[in-house]
């Protein structure tokens, strides 16, 4: 018999949304208690023990070290490149279109606390990436998108319409990273479980 809590259709969010979520995986996490020492550290801090959905990735702990390791040199390492709320456009949009509401609703609420512009990252989650959001974001969350729908529909022209949006070569990379590494992560979070309408613990 599964050891996960038993789910139904109330649990579920409507649609997408920048309030917290909580998440919910199909095959069981490691419990706390049973988590090895090397399991311990590949978790990186007191937010992901608390996690199921890390606790599932750390049956592979160097897999998972490695995984957060480059989540938080894309996201956090700001002191150069794009400021971190067009990082997390960026990742929104990737998610919008993967329709991951879970990611979605994690870096849409982290947008809007970047920005304060909390009318614009909703309209991303309303009307989609082709919502005029201004620039640099509406170059930003295209771009974006066309790397998670097929990635050889990312060429020059989305280039050319973030530089004239105002960024320079190194945050076109900063943006290709947020959208290819939520493009990969979106897909993996889909196919291990589901959003619930319980809110998240944060760390």
């Amino acid at each position: 018999m599964s050891d996960t809590p038993a789910r139904t259709e109330s649990q579920r969010p409507e649609g997408f949304t920048q309030d917290s979520l909580g998440w919910e995986p199909w095959l069981a996490p490691v419990a706390e208690v049973d988590l090895t020492e090397e399991q311990r550290a590949a978790l990186i801090g007191q937010f992901r023990l608390k996690s199921p959905y890390f606790r599932l990735l750390v049956r592979n702990p160097d897999a998972l070290e490695a995984r957060t390791l480059t989540d938080q040199d894309i996201f956090y390492n700001v002191t150069t490149g794009l400021p971190r709320a067009e990082r997390e456009i960026a990742a929104s949009a990737a998610s919008r279109v993967n329709g991951c509401v879970y990611c979605a609703s994690v870096h849409t609420a982290r947008a809007t606390k970047e920005s304060g512009r909390r009318d614009d990252v909703q309209k991303l989650l309303d009307e989609g990436v082709e919502a005029d959001l201004g620039q640099p974001w509406s170059a930003i969350a295209q771009a974006s998108a066309a790397l998670t729908e097929t990635p050889s529909q990312f060429d020059a022209e989305h280039i050319e319409a973030l530089s004239q949006a105002g960024l320079d070569d190194a945050d076109i990379v900063d943006v290709i990273n947020g959208a290819a590494f939520f493009n990969w992560a979106n897909r993996l979070m889909l196919s291990l479980g589901e959003p619930t309408q319980h809110q998240r613990r944060e760390g």
